[in-house]
């Protein structure tokens, strides 16, 4: 008799992890990719523990269990489990990376430590010392400081250890790797051979010119970082209004309890100790030895070196069939709906949308909502174009997007600035949604337009999540979104939506009914099936729920990227539901949900994924697709990824990322056979390889 019923959601988000490290440890994967997805595991793993692991910790200090919410497990244990099995990732992680470098050498591509400088290298090296990296240290003596200092939340320092000549005294620094500088430094080349070395070592290096006014007899430096609790605890003073409360608390995010301590395992015994003592930290926090180097993240920014075949081939986004970029998007649109699937199409015809909209004199109104955007966003460009055209701009914009609050406080600022209509959010709820409306005047009358996403309106990530945006002209749905906005002004009104379906009033109880009337059909001897694409599967009840289905005979496929809470393939409870995650060069990010309702075939595109979160604490928008061309591309976009059996790992109580086999013939890369499927759309297919 098989008795668990869920997998803890921060273990699974931790075997989702390990896939990512599974890329890194891939040899089809082009080296300098590996290391890209070096540096996604490791800055995946500061998030967690940021957020994720700090809540936890919260809840083991408080005294209480937690085991209802936790599925079972107390979070003391989870405390423990956890760090144990991120040493263990730690550990495979660094030997990946050995192995890395070992291969890039094969490459002629050497990346080398402070020991092991050419004369040619040194030449170099001091005159970048002393004209570009000295000027950015900052370098703290600890001994004789009344207050230890505050160090910075997953900023990699230097712990050095000097020990006088005379008396043998022992005297403790920090020195902070800048940030503010791209952490690999590319040598000159030498016969062919191109060379990179770390900013740490550059540092290390030159200990001797940075400590020259001390008398010293030997000198070490290891590296430390710490991670901090970045949940926010927001003011709840009435007199600040929301821009102020979450600038505030971003502001005190930097001084948060530490939650993680790394170090590298080769730190003497005494340098450790007298670091832990000063910051406080004790066994409750996760305590990692580590190797020589922290914030593998900078992995993903290592350098290309012109090494383009050591890369994955970039394919250039399609068109999308029957869509203009240089014709009126609007005049399209009003015609028939449209699907673009970024990044295999263009993520160009959102802002060409709302460029023309900001011109358009017979356009009115424009109102969205924005959750995270790019460094320099054209969204908001385009927007602040409307705006100065005349246009009046609604812009819900969510302050609260984790580790993005200061960049949307900007841009908020910087809208308010140009007269456009801001709308902070509702207490108690994230507006997660990805929901756009225009309103134009056509005939006399007022006709609207929009689009509606499963994803953040951001044009860097498009580049590399897959997501799925309608561009349509249908009034109602349309007409339901204008609705959403009017909640965003007057909480307290629950509307009725004919089409859309959203959260937090809505979701949950819809999936449900979509759910029973699959047991019904199946009850009844009918075919009855779901397909449900997601990031994450966590909340309970919604776990139940699948389960029933599955007892009753549904067939049940799952794509789940991330956490996957739900046990399939167990007899008696989930033998009629299979799960897989896809993890590949771009990032499975669509909510895509199809129900088969006895032959009449539904399908939904959604920003919400089944956590309890979404259902029941975001405002969430699910959007029905009625155009059947559509229908249909979004179905074989789901048996595409299905049908995948070399990315593709299976979910199980085991959380072992097992690989779909393949016989090593009918080899099928979801991810390319999508780019394949689009050249077809355009008449555009040749054999290419990512």
């Amino acid at each position: 008799m098989f008795d668990q019923k869920y997998i803890d959601r921060e273990k699974s988000w931790l075997a989702f992890n390990a896939r990512v490290l599974q890329e890194a440890a891939d040899d089809s994967v082009p080296l300098l990719d590996r290391l890209r997805f070096l540096g996604i595991f490791s800055n995946n793993l500061d998030e967690f523990f940021r957020v994720r692991f700090a809540a936890i910790r919260r809840l083991s200090l408080s005294g209480k269990t937690g085991e209802k919410i936790l599925g079972g497990i107390s979070a003391q244990q989870l405390v423990k489990d956890i760090t144990e099995i991120v040493i263990e990732h730690q550990t495979e992680s660094l030997a990946i990376l050995r192995e890395i470098e070992t291969k890039l050498e094969t490459e002629n591509i050497f990346i080398i430590d402070e020991n092991e400088i050419s004369d040619e290298q040194e030449i170099f090296l001091k005159d970048f010392f002393n004209q570009t990296l000295s000027p950015e240290l900052v370098t703290i003596i600890l001994n004789d400081l009344a207050e230890f200092p505050l160090l910075k939340d997953n900023i990699g320092y230097l712990a050095v250890k000097l020990v006088m000549k005379k008396d043998a005294a022992v005297h403790y620094a920090i020195i902070e790797i800048p940030k503010t500088m791209n952490r690999f430094i590319v040598l000159p080349s030498k016969d062919n051979k191109k060379y990179v070395i770390l900013i740490d070592d550059v540092i290390r290096h030159n200990l001797k010119s940075i400590f020259n006014i001390f008398d010293y007899d030997s000198i070490s430096a290891h590296m430390i970082k710490i991670s901090r609790d970045a949940q926010l605890d927001i003011d709840s003073d009435l007199s600040k209004s929301m821009l102020e409360k979450i600038s505030s608390s971003v502001k005190e995010r930097r001084i948060g309890e530490p939650v993680r301590f790394i170090y590298d395992q080769l730190i003497g015994e005494d340098t450790l100790r007298f670091f832990l003592d000063k910051m406080k930290i004790v066994s409750t926090d996760s305590i990692i030895p580590g190797g020589r180097y922290h914030n593998r993240r900078d992995y993903m920014d290592f350098p290309n070196l012109g090494r383009y075949d050591l890369l994955y081939k970039k394919n250039v986004p399609l068109p999308v069939p029957g869509l203009d970029l240089e014709g009126s998007i609007l005049e399209k649109i009003s015609k028939k709906d449209y699907l673009l699937h970024a990044p295999y199409q263009s993520f160009s015809y959102i802002t060409k949308f709302l460029r023309e909209a900001a011109l358009d004199p017979k356009v009115t109104s424009i109102k969205i909502t924005l959750y995270r955007l790019a460094k320099n966003s054209q969204i908001i460009s385009s927007l602040i174009n409307a705006a100065k055209n005349g246009k009046k701009v609604t812009v819900q914009i969510e302050l609260q997007a984790r580790f993005d609050e200061a960049s949307n406080i900007s841009y908020a600022e910087q809208m308010q600035t140009e007269g456009i209509d801001l709308i902070f959010g509702i207490k108690g709820l994230k507006v997660h949604s990805k929901i756009c409306v225009i309103e134009r005047i056509e005939d006399g009358k007022n006709k609207r337009y929009g689009f509606i996403s499963t994803g953040n309106f951001n044009e860097a990530t498009a580049k590399i999540y897959t997501d799925v945006t309608l561009f349509t002209s249908h009034q109602q749905i349309l007409k339901d979104i204008s609705k959403i906005f009017e909640f965003f002004n007057i909480n307290y009104r629950v509307h009725r939506y004919k089409h859309l379906i959203v959260s937090p009033h809505y979701t949950r109880s819809k999936f449900y009914k979509f759910i029973d009337r699959e047991i019904s059909h199946a009850l009844a001897g009918r075919k009855a099936y779901m397909k449900l694409k997601m990031n994450s599967l966590s909340d309970f009840a919604m776990i139940d729920k699948l389960y029933e289905a599955s007892k009753a005979g549904v067939k049940i496929q799952l794509e789940v990227r991330g956490i996957c809470s739900l046990i399939p393939g167990i007899k008696g409870m989930s033998e009629n539901i299979e799960a897989i995650s896809i993890v590949d060069n771009y990032l499975e990010h669509s909510r895509i949900y199809i129900f088969g309702n006895g032959g009449q075939t539904e399908v939904y595109i959604s920003s919400a994924d089944f956590m309890t979160r979404n259902l029941d604490g975001r405002v969430e928008v699910t959007c029905p697709i009625y155009d059947q061309d559509i229908k249909n591309e979004l179905i074989e976009n789901f048996d595409i990824g299905w049908k995948g059996n070399v990315k593709a790992r299976f979910h199980s109580c085991n959380l072992d990322n097992q690989y779909r086999p393949n016989d090593g013939q009918n080899v099928f890369r979801a991810q390319l056979e999508t780019y394949k499927y689009y050249q077809r759309k355009v008449g555009m297919f040749k054999e290419i390889v990512f």
